[in-house]
């Protein structure tokens, strides 16, 4: 039996606490996870705040760059280690987490402190009132202590996407995961330790939301910022703590995104697109698309094909070869998936194909599976299309001009994602700067520069990070004048 345990000032900390970390692909006990409390959340916080001030908060940009690298080499080096637990603890197929989890989580540590190292700040120099000279220069310096909330579906990948630009900035971070996903986070507490560290600049807290580990750091006020990728009411809640001390957030929430797919896209890379953004990590993706929208001269056709490709999907466990759809996260989430299956139907929903969950064989028998679902027929009134669902279903629904296309992809209250297929140039650029979303992908999916803006908007997220972006949220820009 694995023991997850927090790690706090350079320690693993054990509680007398614990909950259960199950596997989603049989629901067998994993480990046993510590549940931290109002007294680790400030030990944990005390620890940040000393190395915040302490010899991580005097290092260098050069030799904090150094650490960083050794960081991701050292994620490198232990890369079966974390996939191993990536997989026990999200049952998603090996080839995934292989492919983009791990090495995107090892990247992050030395993407952002490259950025660090070579984005300059602002220099301007200026007549003074009495015919003198004045320079005025940017300073960046740390946020301070910030706090790292992280989803269950990209564990270790959207824990780094923000610790590595938060440590490569000079802040020092306390990261609490989700509770379906201990392992990774935990598991970095070794990494940093083996590679110098300094003890109290990374440190991790196990729990829930409310009336633990989540409301305790989100609530603190030695805490001076917060990040959070999830859902949007938890978003709401962390919004409403951080109002007190006036803390800055960062926020990357749910979303309802629209698939876009014109008579002229290259009709297979289309399928093969929205086949892997709406079913890809068993939907469990915030970039996923849950309403495809497709001109009607191909409807029919794009609905049998994308309907082919899902059920060609192999179900199964991380270790099976050839598997293309893994397990929901929990029974909890399974169980919601599936009610959105049934109210698909109430609502009217013709069921092109999936709606339910897939017999498996008995040793897998107590595992969260569904079918891949495919929709039509709904109107856009249906909860079903207005609500994030989170699970590998789409509806799909035709249309027939693009600012009908424009309409129904607006017709939302959230804004984080489109995909949109076309050959013909003009209208990928009007459909990219008229679709309100923070991100506009066109004849392709979850292709993603680091360097640049990622964010949402409406009520999928506040401010940007990625690039030069992440450094505007981790850090305070002071303003220097000096008069010659």
């Amino acid at each position: 039996m694995k023991h997850f345990r927090n790690f706090i000032n350079g320690e693993f900390v054990a509680t007398n606490k614990t909950f259960e970390n199950r596997a989603p692909v049989d629901n067998r006990v994993i480990g046993l996870v510590h549940e931290a409390g109002q007294a680790e959340v400030d030990a944990a916080v005390a620890a940040a705040r000393a190395a915040l001030h302490g010899e991580w908060g005097r290092m260098t940009v050069a030799r904090r760059v150094e650490l960083l690298h050794a960081v991701a080499d050292e994620i490198v080096r232990r890369f079966d280690d974390f996939l191993e637990a990536e997989l026990a603890d999200t049952g998603k197929p090996r080839s995934l987490a292989s492919h983009i989890d791990i090495p995107r989580g090892a990247a992050n540590f030395k993407i952002f402190a490259d950025i660090v190292k070579n984005v300059p700040t602002e220099s301007f120099e200026m007549a003074t009132p009495d015919g003198g000279t004045a320079i005025s220069y940017g300073l960046r310096s740390p946020l301070g202590v910030v706090a790292v909330v992280c989803p269950w579906n990209l564990p270790l990948l959207l824990m780094t996407w923000k610790v590595g630009p938060a440590l490569a900035c000079g802040n020092t971070v306390i990261v609490k995961p989700s509770e379906e996903t201990p392992a990774t986070a935990t598991l970095l507490g070794e990494v940093m330790a083996h590679v110098g560290i300094p003890n109290g600049v990374y440190n991790v807290l196990h729990g829930f939301g409310p009336g633990s580990a989540g409301e305790y750091l989100t609530r603190h006020p030695g805490v001076s910022g917060i990040t959070f990728t999830g859902e949007t009411r938890t978003g709401e809640a962390i919004m409403a703590a951080a109002a007190k001390g006036v803390r800055p957030v960062s926020f990357e929430l749910g979303g309802k995104n629209a698939g876009i797919v014109f008579a002229d896209a290259d009709f297979d890379k289309a399928v093969a697109g929205i086949t892997r953004s709406a079913f890809e990590n068993c939907g469990q993706v915030c970039l996923g698309t849950e309403r495809v929208y497709v001109q009607r001269p191909i409807f029919d056709r794009f609905v049998q094909a994308l309907k082919e490709k899902a059920e060609a999907l192999r179900i199964g466990p991380s270790d099976e070869p050839g598997v293309g759809l893994g397990p929901l996260i929990s029974a909890e989430h399974k169980a919601k998936v599936l009610s959105y299956y049934e109210l698909a139907r109430s609502e009217g929903a013709t069921v092109v194909t999936g709606g339910g969950a897939p017999a498996m064989p008995t040793e897998l028998a107590d595992g969260h599976w569904v079918q891949p679902t495919i929709w039509t027929g709904l109107p856009e009134s249906a909860r079903v299309i207005r609500e994030e669902i989170f699970g590998p279903c789409c509806h799909i629904a035709p249309f027939d001009t693009e600012e009908e296309a424009i309409a129904l992809a607006n017709a939302t209250d959230y804004g984080l994602a489109t995909t949109v297929w076309t050959q013909d140039l003009g209208t990928a650029h009007r459909m990219a700067r008229a679709i309100d979303v923070g991100l506009c992908w066109v004849n392709s999916w979850f292709l993603r520069d680091l360097r640049t803006a990622f964010g949402g908007s409406k009520a999928s997220g506040i401010g940007r990070e990625g690039g030069v972006h992440s450094l505007e949220f981790y850090t305070e820009l002071r303003n220097v004048m000096v008069k010659l």
